[in-house]
Order: structure tokens, then C-alpha cells, then sequence
């Protein structure tokens, strides 16, 4: 592909500086809604320690930024059409550190258990919403460009996660209080975010897409009728089961199944998005030379040798391995397949929206599915259902390819 800009097949055309610089804000908006929802999972055993609660009833907890995050998903594309990226961002983030504070504050007083609810919906919902715009951002930025760079976003919010995981590693080691360490990063969030956001490219005109909301959505509404985004979803939906059930889980289950202590439960995490990262990063030069779908075919395969490994390895050396396997396969999957949903810019928001709304209902089933198996298996090999979804996956991945133009 070019790497020089066409109006005709990038939508708005923009001084080559101003994509550049988008480019990097998106990074930066991308790289801090990972390292806020790094830093929160990396001190789940913690919460779960201080409000005492079973695999079931952390499961039933995690559910509400779940809840949250979905609930955004069916008005994120209209709000993100309607207001742009830059500003959608913008108001999002606000939720994103109202509920780290409410969280962290709330886990403090070891009975606010639906002080921690409330604020970890507040957090799904801006993290949703945030997600669609982000990712209707990259993808316009990722078209004039002109090469792929979409993954390398969400390698972005991998480093985030990592860097989020660290610290949280480090503070549950130095037995940091959450009260004081989720509100001191939320506002490193707000405001970086906000920084980010205001590089991203100059909003849509009203000639870019419909101006009457009522024709928003008709066109929304018209997208869930069309099979190749369904698809899309349905693919997206089992890859964010794969990468959600590890960012829920490997901490506590590593800390169950392999009797490890909190801060190497943390750091186990952190090697899944150390490798989900470096997945993301090698990830865009394996797409640009042989395409979204063979590359596909191989991560996935991987993130299933991983994540049998994680679980029945017996020994925790060689589970770690297997956890480093399964965050590189399971990289690509909801970067390339926003990435798909959005090839026709004008319809991105949309399209991008209702990919988001089926592939987040794996985070809104995926924690009390987990937690229930977990009273039941174990939380260690409760995660052995992910393999089993992944496998006919493998199906879907032919959606993937762009459409004839």
C-alpha cells in the first residue's frame, strides 16, 4: 500500500505532520487505558483479600466493569460519530478515573464491596466507550498512513498493561494500599489521556457521514444485518474471552493452582502481556507480508498450545511458559479484527461498534462462567475452557480478509 495520503481512499485528507502526530497520540491514549486496566487487575488478589471473597463472588465483582463496558458498546459508535474521536476520548477518561478512585477507595474499607462494584462499572463504561474511539482513530490514522499499525496500538495498551502490572507487582510487594495507589494513577491517566487525545485528527465534517441522528441510527441498526461484521464479531468475541480470561484470572489462578505469592501471581500477568506486547509489535510486519488471515492461523494455534500448557503443566516453570505462549497468540486477534470491521472508513464507527458489542459480551460472560467453573475445578483449570473455544475459531478467521473493492 502507499504510504502517501488519498482522499479517495482515506476519508479526510491531512497534512502528512498532522497524521504523524495522531499517530502518536493515539498511542499515548492507547498505552494509558492499558496501564489503568494493568494496574487495577494486577491488584485483584489483593481486593480479593480484603473483601474475602470467593472464586464465585469475584467472579459476580468483576462483572460489573464487565456490565459496564457493554453497556457503552450499542451508543459508543453513535457518540464517536456524532462528537469524533478526539472528543469522545475526552469524556470517557473522565469515567475511567471517577471509578479507579471509587474502586480503590471503596477496597480499602474491606466491606465496600459495592463501592468497588460501582466504581468498576464507572471504569467499564468509559473503558468501553474509549475502546471504539480509540479504535475508529487508529484505524483512520492506520489508512493514511498507509501500512498496517493498528496492532501496534494495542501493543501500545499491552506496554501500558505490562508497565501496569509492574507497578502493581511493586506496590502489593510494598504492601502500598490500593486507596492510595489506584486514585494516584487515575490521575495519570485523566491527564495524559487528555493530552493524547488532543493530537488526534480534526473530526469528521457533516458531509463525512449522516447529520440527522435518526439516520445514525438506521445505519446502525443496518449493520446488524450484515454477515461479514456478525462474523467478525463472533471471532472477536472468543479472542476477547482469550485475552480477558488472563488478565481475570492467570494472577489468582497461579496464586491458587501453583501456590505462588501475590506479587509473582503479578508478575505472571505481566509475563502475558509481555508477550501479548511483542506479539502486537512483530505481529504488523507478519500481516503486511503474508496477510491478516495465514497470520491468524498460526497465533491462534499458538495461544491453544499456550494456554493447555498454562493449565496442565504440572509444573509452575513451564506454566509460565505456557502463559508467555498464550499472550502472543491470542495478540492479534481483537486488533486485526477491529481493524477489519473498520476497511470502509465511512461505515468504521458503526461497524467497529457493533464488533465491539458482540466481542465484549466474552468480558461480561467470561468472569461468572470462570468464577463457577473455579468453585468447581479450581480457577487454574477452569481456564481450560479457553483452548476449547479457540479451537473452532479457527473457522471464522477467513472473514478477516479485506473486502473487493
Amino acid at each position: 500500500m502507499s504510504s502517501t495520503i488519498d482522499a479517495a481512499t482515506a476519508g479526510r485528507p491531512v497534512a502528512p505532520r498532522a497524521v504523524l502526530t495522531a499517530r502518536n497520540g493515539v498511542a499515548v491514549v492507547f498505552a494509558l487505558n492499558g496501564l489503568a486496566v494493568g494496574t487495577w487487575f494486577s491488584r485483584v488478589p489483593a481486593v480479593r483479600e480484603a473483601l474475602g471473597l470467593s472464586a464465585g463472588q469475584l467472579g459476580l465483582l468483576l462483572l460489573t466493569m464487565s456490565a459496564g463496558s457493554v453497556l457503552a458498546m450499542p451508543t459508543a459508535g453513535l457518540v464517536t460519530q456524532r462528537l469524533g474521536p478526539a472528543r469522545t476520548v475526552a469524556g470517557s477518561v473522565l469515567f475511567v478515573a471517577f471509578g479507579t478512585v471509587v474502586a480503590g477507595l471503596s477496597a480499602d474499607l474491606a466491606t465496600a464491596t459495592v463501592g468497588v462494584g460501582v466504581g468498576l462499572f464507572a471504569f467499564g463504561y468509559g473503558s468501553g466507550t474509549c475502546d471504539v474511539a480509540m479504535n475508529v482513530e487508529g484505524a483512520a490514522v492506520e489508512k493514511r498512513l498507509g501500512h498496517t499499525i493498528l496492532p501496534r496500538f494495542h501493543a501500545a495498551w499491552s506496554l501500558g498493561t505490562v508497565a501496569g502490572a509492574g507497578i502493581g507487582a511493586g506496590a502489593a510487594r510494598l504492601g502500598v494500599p490500593v486507596g492510595v495507589h489506584l486514585p494516584v494513577l487515575a490521575a495519570v491517566v485523566l491527564v495524559g489521556t487528555l493530552l493524547g487525545a488532543r493530537a488526534f485528527l480534526p473530526a469528521p465534517t457533516e458531509a463525512d457521514g449522516p447529520a440527522d441522528p435518526a439516520a445514525r441510527r438506521r445505519a446502525l441498526l443496518a449493520t446488524w444485518r450484515e454477515p461479514r461484521t456478525l462474523l467478525i464479531g463472533l471471532l472477536v468475541l472468543v479472542m476477547a474471552f482469550t485475552e480477558g480470561s488472563a488478565n481475570d484470572w492467570l494472577a489468582v489462578a497461579f496464586v491458587d493452582g501453583y501456590g505462588v505469592t501475590e506479587a509473582a501471581g503479578a508478575t505472571v500477568f505481566g509475563v502475558f502481556v509481555v508477550g501479548m506486547t511483542l506479539g502486537r509489535t512483530v505481529g504488523t510486519i507478519a500481516i503486511d507480508r503474508w496477510g491478516r488471515v495465514p497470520v491468524l492461523f498460526s497465533t491462534i494455534g499458538l495461544a491453544v498450545a499456550g494456554a493447555v500448557l498454562a493449565v496442565l503443566a504440572g509444573s509452575g516453570q513451564l506454566a509460565v511458559l505456557g502463559v508467555a505462549l498464550w499472550g502472543i497468540g491470542a495478540s492479534l486477534g481483537f486488533p486485526v479484527g477491529m481493524s477489519a470491521a473498520a476497511d470502509d472508513e465511512d461505515r468504521a464507527p458503526a461497524r467497529v461498534s457493533v464488533v465491539a458489542v458482540i466481542g465484549y459480551t466474552a468480558f461480561l460472560g467470561g468472569p461468572p462462567l470462570l468464577g463457577f467453573l473455579g468453585d468447581h475445578l479450581g480457577t487454574l483449570h477452569a481456564l481450560g475452557v479457553v483452548p476449547l473455544l479457540l479451537l473452532p475459531t479457527l473457522a471464522l478467521v477467513p472473514v478477516l480478509r479485506p473486502p473487493a473493492r
